[in-house]
């Protein structure tokens, strides 16, 4: 019954998603969206921003990114479950990178989440940590607002193919932990990306 319930969320969610394609977002669009709980994570002289996923009211329908019906849900991507310390997994790919100025899940990332979603669905009682990144470019409020968009982006994927909430964290870093220190193209595509970790490992 849980699975059915699921099932038709995803439906819903998708129908009402097909046709309001969006093309990324502006520094002003993810400012506003996040910026509340942006500032307020750097007021005291800055830090991460961390919070479970959906305590803000934010839902498996809600918000950004361009997921055309029957892009990503229930059974969608990697058949198997497999083992998230195995190197030869699908789930050992964690990482997943966006354009610049955008927290959109590109196309070739989605496979990667449906992979960790259905871990997550076989695996009730484990849970993970998405951890939002940016580039160095703007200021480090925007970087935390976008940062934890992105993080956002990829719970609500998530969450469409039937992931509790309770298994979700969400932490934005923004500019604050790169992967890569160059000042480069090369570099900043690194940087701006979320990572996905599970709880004791």
């Amino acid at each position: 019954m849980k699975l059915l319930n699921a099932s038709i969320a995803a439906l819903i969610v998708a129908l009402a998603l097909t046709g309001c394609k969006s093309t990324g977002t502006t520094k002003t669009d993810a400012a506003q969206a996040a910026g509340a709980s942006a500032a307020k994570g750097r007021a005291g002289g800055g830090g991460p921003e961390i919070g479970r996923y959906g305590a803000a009211g934010e839902g498996a329908g809600g918000g950004a990114g361009s997921y055309g019906a029957g892009a990503y849900g229930e059974g969608a991507g990697a058949g198997g479950v497999g083992d998230p310390n195995d190197p030869s997994s699908p789930l050992s790919r964690r990482v997943i990178y966006f354009q610049y100025d955008s927290y959109e899940v590109l196309p070739e990332y989605v496979s990667v989440v449906n992979s960790h979603g259905n871990y997550l669905l076989s695996n009730s009682g484990r849970s993970i940590t998405l951890e939002g990144h940016a580039d160095e470019r703007g200021s480090s409020e925007y970087n935390i607002a976008l940062g934890e968009q992105r993080a956002r982006a990829v719970a609500r994927m998530l969450t469409v193919q039937g992931v509790s909430e309770e298994q979700i964290q969400i932490v934005s870093f923004g500019e604050e932990k790169p992967a890569s220190s160059g000042h480069d193209d090369g570099s900043w595509q690194q940087n701006r990306r979320v990572e996905i970790t599970y709880a004791g490992h």
